[in-house]
């Protein structure tokens, strides 16, 4: 007994300290009046889930703690989660909040029954309102509330869903109510997101805090991605589908969570100039030709999908989409027009449509809703309107006021509350009424202790063929401002992991496939054209970048006279500022400044063809390949971007910035030839930086070994195309004109040499798929081979500048060449030519 004793004493005094770090957070948490709380309960005690995770949390050291915050934080950056605020052209780091929303088991049971419910009514709705239409014909919805809203698509009416579905993923918007019970906020049928950062939150917060994660027996989310993409290949009409995640493209405010999607569940991201109609199926544009698409998951809003039949200035959809779909060619997850069941004017019809389509009431209530465009509901607003948050009925903006967030008529001045009561009684079908309520609140980390703010908690249900399956988690947003009552992640929000707590172990769960179920695959399968060009031209950008960097470097490293501040060489100094000059890395007037010279060459962001300016085109290309590109390839591009921002003072620092920037080069293509597959992606990325290195250096030829070339010039372009030491330990003379044409051009052994990047252009282009099936040979084959033939003909002798300037205009033709014939341009987009035995 007295060992037992003494045990427990230990374990007692380990506790205390954690215990005394509890009280110590949670001194100054106080919920706000009224409010339900995800820790306090209605009795004003603790729910035992958050009590549970906090006592554990507090085991580790405030030092421990802060390293885990910043592990997160680092791996955010890392990995380039971002996000773009409406409006905004620059990304943002995601921020994260470091403690999870905790649900306890059982109240996430309940809480999914009402989700599961809430999907089954919104798709037996959708089904009659493009179906049969008896709800609108019996009274249950007035026409007004349908026909009013721009996402019901007359074009869609009768269209029977390829697929089976009109709804693949839905989402609720959710928080507590007054009552304390979970009520639904707004409904996402259209295209919801979310679900790839919900992902990206698990990823991070799982590997910060491992054994918290561990011990907490935390749901997994994987298995509902798994149920989620078997139930869109069950939906296509063969057996091994192709899924597209069709995307608005990079400037898309939610742009990195469509590629962490399309990566993590192995689908093609696309955009709409990726796809083609031809007969009755959708077809992706690959360099193999056109492959034929069977679902298409959008991330696209219904009105843009289409420019045939729906919003004709839309340049982010598929021409003849729609008919793809009569059809039946295609499927789309969400179908079209769907975004019609996220009207707010729809919500006070829900309780009785599900009495009549489900027999059974609603298990999960939403605000109280007063749609204006009927008389008896537009009354009881304007007769009240001080004790409503006004909303629109079919968008997310209130007609006549600024932002998205709801108006609060009490709020208002008084000529805006009488424009506002006056444009409801002249318009009332554009306006919602809905009861005051503020959001419920979470515990968030502020500085060291622990603090309530409003949240909103977005849930996921997929259909698939076991039913409605919910992920165990979710997509949570946190206001900063305590009387929050709506929450954008543009107005500064955060977000946070979602624990669903089991009462049991969870096993451990991944979405790879069991082991005998692989199918061995070593190519994945054509890469889109448009991913091609953008690996092409991210290529190029990247070998421009280096010329630059090294015309910079060699540069700032002239000699110069300390008294006049002119250089030595002035010929050879002349000649590198025409270079900068022409490639727009410069300008006319700070010629006669060397230093400013190499100032904006290397960072003013405003030449297009400084070092900044390419890294940054590098980088915006880089981010419409993030599922291609691996994080450490990432990573350099970021940090690089950055470094050459930095404010440099003279011209070492320019000199060391110039070098740091060249190694980090030198870190990616070495990433890009050690990690990628070598597959048609990594040989177009391969093909960019061959050709633009190969133009380069002829250019770098025919400035610095021209006929009269001094040895100064030649020493100059040995710097320049990294072959000092190859020329010494060949020679045991200085530069000579001969010799050094020979090495730079024309030596297929020099790594460096054109001829050697001319030859692997031959390589690649020769294991890319030919695109016209008549056994001639195409003309990006054709140059590259009539161009490494000259190289291996010529002798050095006969390098004329004339010469050189016709090798430069060939490798320009080849690089045009490759762009015509393997991207999306004109004529040659669709190739009608591989439009026989589609895949």
């Amino acid at each position: 007994m007295a060992e037992q004793a003494d045990q427990g004493s230990g374990q007692g005094s380990k506790a205390r300290p954690a215990s005394r770090r509890v009280a110590q957070w949670m001194r100054d948490y106080v919920p706000l009046p009224g409010i339900p709380d995800e820790y306090i309960a209605e009795g004003g005690t603790p729910r035992a889930v958050w009590t549970r995770f906090f006592e554990a949390f507090a085991t580790l050291t405030p030092g421990e703690i802060e390293r885990r915050f910043g592990t997160a934080d680092r791996h955010l950056r890392e990995a380039g989660v971002s996000y773009r605020a409406p409006g905004e052209t620059a990304d943002r780091t995601w921020p994260l909040s470091h403690l999870p929303l905790l649900i306890d088991e059982a109240e996430w049971r309940q809480l999914t029954e009402g989700i599961v419910q809430r999907a089954q009514l919104l798709e037996m709705v959708l089904a009659d309102l493009y179906g049969e239409g008896r709800l609108i014909a019996d009274g249950a919805i007035p026409a007004a509330a349908i026909a009013g809203s721009p996402e019901f698509l007359r074009q869609v009416s009768g269209i029977k869903p390829p697929g089976g579905r009109y709804l693949s993923l839905y989402a609720a918007d959710v928080g507590r109510g007054p009552d304390g019970r979970w009520w639904v906020l707004s409904d996402r049928t259209q295209a919801p997101s979310g679900a790839g950062y919900a992902l990206e939150n698990r990823l991070v917060l799982s590997r910060a805090f491992a054994n918290l994660y561990k011990s907490m027996n935390v749901e997994r989310v994987a298995p509902f991605f798994e149920a989620f993409r078997d139930a869109l290949r069950g939906g296509a009409d063969r057996d091994e589908p192709r899924i597209g995640l069709l995307t608005p493209g990079q400037f898309s405010e939610t742009y990195f969570e469509h590629a962490t999607l399309a990566r993590y569940l192995g689908f093609l991201l696309v955009e709409g100039d990726d796809l083609a109609v031809s007969g009755d199926r959708v077809h992706i544009r690959t360099v193999a030709g056109l492959k034929r698409l069977d679902v298409l998951l959008r991330r696209v809003d219904s009105n843009f999908l289409d420019p045939l039949e729906l919003d004709a200035a839309s340049q982010l959809g598929v021409p003849g989409l729609i008919d793809v779909l009569r059809r039946g060619g295609v499927v789309v997850a969400n179908m079209p027009g769907s975004g019609v069941m996220e009207a707010r004017a729809l919500l006070g019809f829900l309780p009785s449509l599900c009495r009549r389509l489900l027999a059974e009431d609603l298990k999960m209530p939403h605000i109280a809703t007063w749609w204006c465009g009927q008389a008896s509901a537009r009354e009881e607003v304007l007769s009240r309107l001080d004790e409503f948050a006004i909303e629109g009925a079919y968008r997310r903006d209130v007609p006549g006021f600024p932002g998205h967030s709801p108006v609060l008529a009490g709020e208002l001045p008084a000529t805006d509350r009488e424009r506002l009561r006056a444009a409801i009684g002249e318009r009332g079908i554009d306006f919602v009424g809905q009861e005051l309520v503020r959001l419920s609140t979470m515990p968030v980390w502020d500085q060291g202790r622990i603090a309530p703010r409003p949240f909103v908690l977005r849930v996921f249900a997929a259909a698939t063929a076991q039913g409605w399956t919910i992920m165990p988690g979710g997509f949570c947003r946190i206001a900063e401002q305590a009387d929050a009552r709506a929450i954008s992640m543009g107005d500064g929000a955060r977000a946070a992991d979602v624990w669903v707590i089991s009462d049991k172990v969870v096993p451990a769960t991944t979405l790879l496939p069991a082991v005998d179920n692989v199918r061995i695959r070593r190519i994945a399968g054509w890469v889109p054209s448009r991913a091609a060009d953008n690996l092409f031209w991210l290529g190029r950008y990247l070998e421009r970048a280096e010329a630059t960097l090294r015309l910079i470097r060699a540069l700032a490293a002239s000699p110069r006279d300390p008294v006049k501040g002119s250089t030595t060489v002035p010929q050879t100094v002349e000649r590198i500022q025409r270079l900068l000059l022409a490639w727009g890395a410069t300008s006319q007037t700070a010629r006669t400044q060397p230093a400013r010279v190499v100032a904006e060459a290397l960072q003013n962001e405003e030449r297009f063809g400084s070092a900044l300016s390419l890294v940054r085109s590098a980088q915006r290309t880089a981010t419409s390949l993030r599922e291609r590109l691996s994080p450490d390839a990432w990573q350099v591009i970021i940090e690089m971007a950055e470094r050459l921002a930095q404010e440099v003072e003279d011209d070492d620092g320019v000199i060391r910035a110039a070098e740091l920037s060249l190694q980090e080069l030198a870190s990616f293509a070495g990433l890009a030839q050690e990690n990628m597959n070598r597959a048609a992606g990594w040989r177009f990325l391969e093909m960019g930086r061959r050709v633009e290195r190969a133009i380069n250096t002829v250019r770098f030829a025919r400035q610095f070994a021209y006929e009269e070339a001094s040895s100064e010039d030649l020493d100059v372009l040995l710097t320049l195309v990294d072959c000092q030491i190859t020329y010494r330990s060949r020679y045991l003379v200085g530069p000579l004109l001969a010799p050094v044409r020979d090495l730079v051009v024309l030596d297929p052994y020099n790594p460096r040499s054109v001829a050697f990047q001319v030859s692997a252009l031959n390589d690649h282009i020769a294991n890319l798929p030919a695109l016209k099936e008549n056994g001639l040979i195409e003309r990006p084959q054709r140059l590259a081979v009539a161009a490494q033939a000259m190289l291996t003909t010529a002798e050095a002798a006969g390098l004329h500048t004339q010469t050189l300037f016709g090798l430069e205009q060939d490798l320009l033709n080849l690089a045009d060449a490759v762009g015509q014939h393997y991207f999306p341009h004109g004529p040659h987009a669709s190739r009608p030519e591989k439009l026989t035995g589609l895949a």
